[in-house]
């Protein structure tokens, strides 16, 4: 107890001194007793030496008799009226850790750095962990595009699913009610054919014009054997081309008007050779790649070259000759006709009743040209539309001893009588020296252009002659020279797609590869094994697809296969679907691919 100098009696409350009336009623005195400084009616502590003015709360008295009581190790701790005060201005922080049992967080500095090992460390195992894109695709060096397929809905009326590359387009992802977009009607499969019911099909009214029956329209001519055919496309085909599954809801319609394709076709390369991290093809893989979409799951239908090369020109599947390139040049002989426009039959030369991709643009007033590297040429043994006499063996065929630039197989059109028995062929069968020329205007530039580089410059792995180079490194020659003409003629920019692609994947050795896609069929006249219950087919080559409407260092995962190539330049020009071209499960080219607009 002490006395204020007014000698009013006071009492002390912990380290605070104040009146005794003024204490009780909870007002707080109008100077600090520590130190004097003024303080207002509601202030609370001095803001010159920090004492509190006023009690303090019964619960923090509680509290701080207790603390004084007893230390951190149960000894009695004795208190001064200074250390009393210092204990009161941290009562918060002691309170706090006395509720947490002594534990507190390490300084600001620990914890940041705590934090940044923390985020380092997982930064480490992620990219140790993640899928590297770029060391399985050469188009990962630019900005990938992935096309996705949307989920596959079923309309409320039970119509069939959609496959994926047509859900993935905008125009095919509409209201469930409007039901599917309209697919070709095809002509129903054997049973040898039937692997291709185990896609994704849609059904549709009657386009029956394109699975005509080959042997209804046969002639001795291209011009009428092909002309039948191609007229009945071509009277039909402007309306069925939303046959590519897309009448209804109009994909098909948003094609780019493109007047003249260009195909070059490389040989007996996997896809990882050509367009892969390990191609020795650097502009190809590179320079042209940026420029152009790319279809990493485009796969060949077929072993070998030929059969691939008469597939992408026909829609026919390989005889058991055709797939062993012919080695003897003999006529077909029909045995009847197969579902799907297949002629049945052994031998290598087609009926002139099967219908070609060259006998529907002539009967559609449009042009064609193979251009073929090694026939019709300044050097060249053999002129335009060159081929073995029938029923005689072919010299060009066995790689390993002909010494020559020129196989046969590697030009297809000369295994259709309905090509072989027209003008055309020595017309339109030419060198690769006339193709210069053909794009000094657009008006010259055939609508449907197919070049072959030479055996010494397709690419192929086995040499055209002994110590000659072979491979991508071989092909990249030819393509330095031909591609820029190509993409330089005023057709190609007016209007133009480039599309190069390889016939085949290796059917042995190492980087052998048989895989299919598109409901690939089991061709009746040479029934192939399967791998796993799958057909099978000629590996994944991919395809490079070059155009002012296609958008530069793009890639699809679609699947498609050389039938959708025929497929798409059906649709481009108008045409009904030739053979396998029209299964439900082969598509066109996703109208999505051509979005560019011309530069």
């Amino acid at each position: 107890m002490w006395d204020d100098p007014d000698g009013a009696p006071a009492e002390r409350y912990g380290d605070l001194r104040v009146l005794g009336a003024s204490a009780i009623d909870g007002e707080c005195p109008q100077a600090c007793l520590e130190c004097g400084s003024p303080l207002a009616g509601d202030q609370h502590y001095c803001l010159a030496c920090g004492a509190r003015a006023g009690m303090r709360s019964r619960q923090l008295e509680e509290l701080l008799r207790r603390m004084q009581e007893t230390g951190s190790d149960g000894a009695a701790v004795a208190t001064s009226p200074s250390t009393e005060r210092l204990s009161g201005a941290h009562v918060a922080d002691d309170a706090e850790a006395s509720r947490s049992g002594g534990l507190r967080l390490p300084p600001a500095r620990v914890c940041a750095l705590l934090v940044l090992a923390f985020l380092g460390f997982g930064i480490l195992m992620g990219n140790a962990a993640r899928s590297r894109v770029a060391d399985s695709l050469a188009s990962a060096r630019a900005p990938l595009k992935l096309e996705l397929p949307a989920a596959a809905s079923t309309a409320s009326s039970g119509a069939p699913a959609v496959s994926g590359a047509e859900a993935s387009s905008p125009e095919s992802s509409g209201s469930a009610s409007s039901g599917p977009p309209e697919a070709e009607a095809q002509a129903t499969p054997s049973a040898a054919a039937g692997a291709k019911s185990a896609a994704p099909t849609t059904t549709s009214t009657g386009s029956s014009n394109s699975q005509s029956g080959s042997g209804s329209s046969g002639s001795g001519s291209s011009g009428s054997g092909s002309g039948s055919s191609g007229s009945g496309s071509g009277s039909s085909g402007s309306g069925s081309k939303g046959s590519s599954k897309s009448a209804a809801s109009g994909p098909a319609k948003t094609l780019p008007p493109i007047k003249h394709v260009f195909v070059i076709m490389l040989s007996d390369e996997p896809y990882a050779s050509v367009f892969g991290p390990s191609s020795t093809a650097p502009y190809l893989s590179g320079t042209l790649e940026h420029k152009g979409e790319l279809l990493v799951r485009y796969d060949s239908v077929a072993h070998e070259e030929l059969a691939d090369g008469a597939a992408l020109i026909s829609g026919q599947g390989p005889t058991a000759e055709t797939a062993a390139n012919c080695p003897d040049y003999t006529e077909m002989a029909p045995t009847g006709s197969a579902p799907d426009e297949q002629a049945l039959g052994a031998g290598c030369v087609y009926p002139s009743s099967t219908h070609t991709l060259p006998g529907q643009l002539v009967a559609k007033h449009l042009t064609w040209r193979a251009y073929v590297q090694g026939i019709d040429e300044p050097g060249a043994a053999q002129g335009a539309c060159a081929h073995p006499t029938l029923g005689q063996a072919d010299a060009t065929a066995d790689q390993t001893a002909s010494d020559g630039p020129y196989a046969t197989f590697r030009n297809p059109f000369v295994y259709f009588s309905a090509i072989l028995d027209s003008p055309e062929c020595a017309a339109d069968d030419v060198g690769v020296s006339g193709l210069k020329g053909d794009l000094a205007s657009a008006k010259r530039t055939p609508s449907f252009s197919y070049v072959v580089p030479d055996r010494c410059h397709d690419g192929n792995p086995t040499p055209c002659t002994a110590g000659a180079p072979a491979g991508m490194a071989a092909a990249e020659a030819f393509l330095q020279e031909v591609v820029p003409e190509i993409m330089g003629s005023k057709a190609y920019k007016e209007s133009g797609l480039l599309v190069i692609t390889v016939d085949e994947a290796p059917s042995s050795g190492p980087l052998a590869d048989s895989s299919s896609c598109c409901g690939q069929p089991l061709f009746p006249n040479a029934p192939a094994k399967t791998l796993s219950g799958a057909p099978k087919g000629g590996g994944t080559v991919g395809a490079l697809l070059l155009s002012p409407y296609v958008k530069g260092a793009t890639t699809s995962q679609e699947q498609y296969n050389h039938f959708s190539l025929l497929r798409t330049i059906e649709d481009l020009f108008g045409l009904a679907h030739l053979g396998y071209a029209g299964l439900s499960a082969v598509n066109s080219f996703e109208p999505a691919m051509f979005t560019a607009g011309k530069g």
